[in-house]
C-alpha cells in the first residue's frame, strides 16, 4: 500500500470541530470529516481567539473611506485592530508549522476568501454591490498565496476538490524531501511527478527539468528553493481537460503495440467520454493503471499522476457549484 506524507491543513474550527459560530452552531462537512483520517488539522476560530464568545453578535465588514472596518453588526463597535493584530501574530506562528494548505469558512467576515458582503454601516442596512475578503482570510492569501487555499463551499466541486488534494499532498511530499536535501532524491521526485506536472503545465515542467539539471552548478539549497517556487507556480492552476488528454495519450503510447483493436477502441471511447465530461478523469486513469500492472511498466508504476493522493479521498460527488 502506498504511503503518503500527511499534510498539515489549517481549518476554520466551525467546520466539523467546534460549536463556535456567532449563533453557537457548528457546520457539518463531509470532506473535512473524511480528511481527518488523512491529514493533520490545525483548527482555529479567529473570532473566538480575539476573545469573543459563542454565541455572539454577528460581525460585519463596512466600507470606511478607501478601507474597510470589521464591526459588530448591532452596536457598530470596531474589532479591526484586535483582528489585524491577531492575524499578523498567527501568520508568524503558522510559518513555523510547515502548513500545506487551508480550508476556510466561506463568506465569513473573518475567514472568507471571497464573496464576503460589505455594508455601508451597522444596524439595518443592505449590503453594497461588491464583495471582499474576510480580515483573516485576506492575511492568509497575502502570506500563503503560494499554497492551496479553499473554502468549504468551493470544495463541493469535484474538480476543485481533486486539485486541492493533489496540491496539498504534493507540497507535503516536497517538504519532507527538504528535510534531508540531496540532488539524487530531487531527481527521483521530479521523475515520479513528470506526467502529473505535464498535465498541469508542460512549459513549467520543462522549467523544472532545467532547474534539476542544474547546469549552473548552484548549491543544493538554491536548487531546492528554485524548484519549490517553480513547482508552486505550476500547481497554482488546475489542469484543463485538453492537457490531461495529452498526458493520457502519452501514457497510452506505452501500451498501444500490446493492445488489441477492441482494447484500444474501449480506451479511446472512455477518453472521449472524459472529454465530454461524462465520466471523471479517475475512470480513464484506472484503465491506464491496470495496463501499467499488466504489462509491468516499472517506470510508470511510480508515476504520481495515478495516485497523487490517497485513493480513499477520491469521491465523485459534485454539487456543480464552486467554480
Amino acid at each position: 500500500m502506498e504511503q503518503f506524507v500527511r499534510p498539515t491543513i489549517v481549518v476554520s474550527k466551525c467546520l466539523e470541530f467546534e460549536h463556535c459560530r456567532y449563533d453557537g452552531s457548528m457546520i457539518g462537512d463531509l470532506f473535512v470529516r473524511k480528511l481527518k483520517n488523512y491529514v493533520d488539522f490545525i483548527p482555529l476560530c479567529p473570532e473566538m481567539e480575539i476573545g469573543l464568545p459563542s454565541p455572539r453578535q454577528a460581525l460585519r465588514i463596512i466600507e470606511q473611506g478607501e478601507g474597510e472596518e470589521l464591526i459588530f453588526s448591532q452596536t457598530g463597535e470596531s474589532l479591526t485592530a484586535p483582528m489585524e493584530v491577531y492575524a499578523k501574530k498567527k501568520m508568524n506562528e503558522l510559518k513555523s508549522s510547515h502548513v500545506d494548505g487551508f480550508i476556510l469558512k466561506s463568506r465569513s467576515p473573518s475567514c472568507g476568501m471571497k464573496d464576503v458582503k460589505v455594508y455601508k454601516t451597522y444596524g439595518k442596512s443592505s449590503s453594497l454591490p461588491r464583495k471582499t475578503k474576510g480580515f483573516f482570510g485576506k492575511a492568509v492569501t497575502q502570506e500563503f498565496g503560494q499554497l492551496a487555499i479553499e473554502d468549504e463551499g468551493r470544495l463541493l466541486n469535484y474538480e476543485i476538490r481533486e486539485h486541492f488534494c493533489t496540491r496539498i499532498y504534493t507540497h507535503a511530499a516536497f517538504q519532507e524531501l527538504k528535510k534531508t536535501p540531496n540532488m539524487g532524491e530531487l531527481v527521483r521526485f521530479h521523475s515520479q511527478h513528470k506526467y502529473l506536472f505535464m498535465a498541469y503545465h508542460p512549459n513549467h515542467l520543462n522549467s523544472l527539468g532545467k532547474i534539476v539539471a542544474n547546469h549552473q552548478k548552484n548549491s543544493i539549497p538554491d536548487v531546492y528553493a528554485a524548484y519549490e517556487e517553480a513547482m508552486n507556480k505550476l500547481l497554482a492552476t488546475a489542469p484543463n481537460t485538453m492537457r490531461m488528454i495529452n498526458v493520457m495519450l502519452h501514457l497510452f503510447g506505452y501500451f498501444s503495440k500490446d493492445l488489441n483493436v477492441k482494447e484500444k477502441a474501449y480506451f479511446l471511447d472512455a477518453m472521449e467520454q472524459y472529454r465530454n465530461h461524462q465520466i471523471p478523469q479517475s475512470t480513464v486513469m484506472a484503465i491506464l493503471r491496470a495496463w501499467v500492472i499488466r504489462f509491468e511498466q516499472d517506470y510508470l508504476m511510480d508515476q504520481k499522476i495515478f495516485t497523487p493522493y490517497p485513493l480513499e479521498l477520491v469521491e465523485v460527488r459534485d454539487s456543480g457549484k464552486g467554480i
